[in-house]
């Protein structure tokens, strides 16, 4: 069995701090890495200890398996926690880590191999009978022509997906067959590019679907459970934009149906620690495996309200070589939550990124609310990373609950600096397809249009008032120039003066 007593954490913004936290109720130490543009981020001060691995560009530093492992060994961790992204899916990286002496905080690299390539991981579940999308493919590389040929069988509408892709990179939809060799030649193209891998597959359309994921956990003794479904289908682009747990549409039924298949799925590939099975939900109700997320997920905070279970927590206890402390039968659903995740991005500009220091921070707070968030006031948002602020996650008794209270905390949310997407999140609480559960994964492309009316009064208003506002200040230190030292100040140097005379 493992022991933990200092934990790397191998990431930046509000997942680094979110596990710091959870290593912080543990009784573990911490310790931070940062590139040059985070040297004055919250994770940094939050950890124990904290150490630069290189500058801004993330291939230089939170990319850099290497250093972050020469970095771990030095401080004297005993293990590592990726968090999301980066590298949190690379399984060269956990060999290093292992190599090193090192306790990895996640899946083994084994299950990340089976099933970060999408063709491996469909080959691996239809051997344990879990139904898949119709679709072609294999780990070898098919020809256009056999593709073409697949295609007459699967029928059309279809996707045409890369192995081993993500994030909507190397994916085409495709509705006519004449148009399928130019979707091949492009998906071929943007596969190389993103992933160094030009293999596609086939995978029919399934239109207007909706996107379901199961959470499970496994340990290392064999047990593997789920912790029920998060509703992910309101993208764009193929980004997650809102999560919601449970789902409006699962029932008890369903949900036991769906949970046993990603159970089946996890041990398939003998599972450990926090993972996440996708499907692809169809009109019907009837779901499909989609794929499966070997890490823990962004939209990981909409489980722990709904069930109470600590995730990031029972991460820790099961690298540690514990066993995991629930059985099925001791999960429940209670109450419902919407994750929102807040982004500097601007919804009115095409969603162009934005980026600047942050001047003004206003954090909702209240009944049901939780910020995970990465900055504080005067926190820069730099053009390297992802554009993530924060999550706002709410909580309530029934769905309508969580939305008022989204609504209420997405209106005291206030940040001043760069442009979010908080008015686009308002909009769709507003929208009553979205209030009674009406989503699928084409939701924001067919059903919504976001609509922020630009009120130039009220922006020439605002412009006099923070003018306004600004002589007040500046008004203010002179007078309290004037007047002199503050009292506290000369308080101090009293004090000074009289530690130097005893």
């Amino acid at each position: 069995m493992a022991t933990l007593r200092k934990i790397l954490v191998a990431n930046r913004g509000e997942i680094a701090l979110r596990v710091i936290r959870g290593c912080q109720e543990l009784g573990l130490e911490t310790v931070a890495i940062y590139s040059e543009a985070d040297r004055m981020s919250p994770h940094v001060h939050m950890a124990d200890e904290a150490y630069c691995i290189g500058p801004p560009a993330a291939l230089k530093s939170y990319l850099d398996g290497e250093r972050i492992v020469d970095v771990a060994r030095k401080c004297g961790a005993d293990g590592i926690h990726p968090g999301y992204g980066f590298l949190s899916e690379n399984a060269h990286f956990t060999h290093l880590v292992t190599d090193a002496g090192l306790t990895w905080i996640g899946p083994p690299a084994y299950a990340m191999k089976l099933m970060g390539d999408k063709l491996t991981a469909r080959a691996t579940m239809a051997s344990a009978n879990v139904p898949l999308v119709p679709g072609a493919g294999r780990s070898g590389q098919l020809s256009d022509e056999d593709l073409s040929h697949a295609s007459n069988r699967i029928g059309f509408p279809l996707l045409v997906k890369a192995a081993a892709g993500g994030g909507g990179k190397g994916m085409r939809k495709v509705y006519n067959p004449e148009d399928l060799s130019e979707a091949i030649r492009v998906a071929r193209r943007e596969a190389d590019a993103a992933f160094g891998d030009s293999r596609v597959y086939l995978e029919k359309l399934i239109e207007d679907g909706r996107h379901i994921e199961i959470q499970v956990l496994g340990d290392q003794h064999g047990n593997i459970i789920h912790l029920g479904e998060r509703e992910c289908s309101l993208q764009r682009r193929h980004q997650k934009v809102i999560e919601e747990s449970p789902s409006p549409i699962v029932d008890e039924e369903m949900r036991r149906q769906m949970g046993e298949v990603a159970v089946k799925a996890a041990k398939a590939v003998n599972y450990q620690s926090a993972g996440t099975v996708e499907f692809i939900v169809d009109k019907d109700r009837n779901f499909y495996f989609l794929e499966m997320n070997t890490r823990l997920q962004v939209e990981h905070p909409v489980t722990e309200f709904v069930t109470g279970i600590d995730i990031v927590k029972e991460m820790l206890r099961v690298a540690s070589g514990r066993r995991l402390r629930y059985r099925q039968e001791d999960i429940r659903l209670n109450g419902w939550a919407i994750e929102c995740r807040i982004l500097a991005e601007d919804p009115a500009n095409g969603f162009m990124p934005s980026i600047g220091r942050i001047t003004g921070l206003n954090i909702p707070t209240g009944p049901g609310v939780r910020v995970d968030s990465g900055v504080i006031l005067g926190s820069e948002i730099t053009p390297y990373y992802d554009s993530m602020i924060s999550k706002l996650v709410c909580w309530g008794e029934n769905r309508a609950e969580a939305i008022v209270r989204m609504r209420r905390a997405l209106e005291e949310y206030q940040i001043v600096g760069v442009t979010t997407t908080i008015p686009l999140h308002i909009q769709l609480m507003n929208s009553t397809r979205f209030q009674g559960g009406q989503i699928n994964t084409n939701f924001l492309e067919k059903h919504f249009v976001f609509n922020q009316k630009r009120n130039e009064e009220l922006q020439r208003i605002a412009g006099i008032a923070a003018t306004f506002v600004a002589h007040h200040r500046s008004q203010k230190a002179i007078v309290l120039d004037q007047v002199g030292p503050s009292p506290w100040r000369v308080y101090g140097r009293r004090e000074a003066l009289d530690r130097r005379l005893r």
